[in-house]
């Protein structure tokens, strides 16, 4: 069992997605709690206007999880290389969420949802569920647009990963404000926190490098 474990999983990967984890939960629900009391902003814009609320999205926005669970499994399986750039990518994305997150509490006033669909029923039980608030920018489309920068750099996935990841991705991305989840510029957010975390993690990688060298 452990071996079948290993295979699908390498153990170089396990503490750094534990990382990725623990990370995550501090930054979106940690701050809640600093954040309680405290003014919250909306930057809902006429572009959200024209966005409809439509509940049948809400099958995109929970089928992101599996996107994620399996974006980030393929990236430990890949290799070190991909494991340590994409990983600590995104903890540094994370960090300038926590920062924003801090800096401009955000919320969203909600539509009642009144229908009966099982559409509408998913939608209240999300809504019930996670807090209208630490919007800015958008984890859910933080972390989708991760995997799909990720999917560009993976070979040991089939051609079709990353077109698909791509398309999945932008889905998820009107999941979130067709749902009124998020605004329209979470989304923007959300993609420039996981590039300048690329960016962050090339850099490191780079002096990493550079000091073996030395060595």
């Amino acid at each position: 069992m452990k071996e079948k474990i290993c295979a699908v999983f390498p153990p170089y990967a396990w503490l750094p997605l534990f990382a990725v984890l623990a990370f995550n939960s501090v930054v979106y629900n940690g701050t809640r709690i600093f954040n309680a009391g405290r003014i919250h902003y909306s930057m809902w814009t006429a572009v959200d206007d024209a966005i409809p609320f439509f509940t049948p999205f809400v099958v995109i926005y929970v089928l992101a999880f599996v996107q994620w669970g399996i974006g980030y499994i393929l990236i430990g399986r890949e290799s070190r290389e991909a494991c340590f750039r994409f990983y600590t990518a995104d903890i540094f994305a994370k960090i300038i969420a926590l920062v924003f997150f801090l800096a401009v509490p955000t919320m969203i006033v909600r539509p009642e949802v009144t229908g009966n669909s099982v559409f509408d029923m998913l939608t209240r039980f999300i809504f019930r569920v996670d807090a209208a608030d630490n919007l800015f920018p958008s984890i859910h489309c933080l972390e989708s647009w991760m995997c799909f920068r990720s999917a560009l750099f993976l070979k040991k996935v089939p051609k079709w990963y990353a077109p698909v990841s791509l398309l999945f991705s932008l889905l998820v991305f009107a999941s979130t404000v067709m749902l009124k989840q998020h605004v329209f510029v979470d989304i923007p957010g959300g993609i420039a926190a996981v590039e300048i975390g690329l960016l962050l993690s090339d850099m490191v990688r780079r002096r990493h490098k550079r000091s073996e060298g030395r060595t």
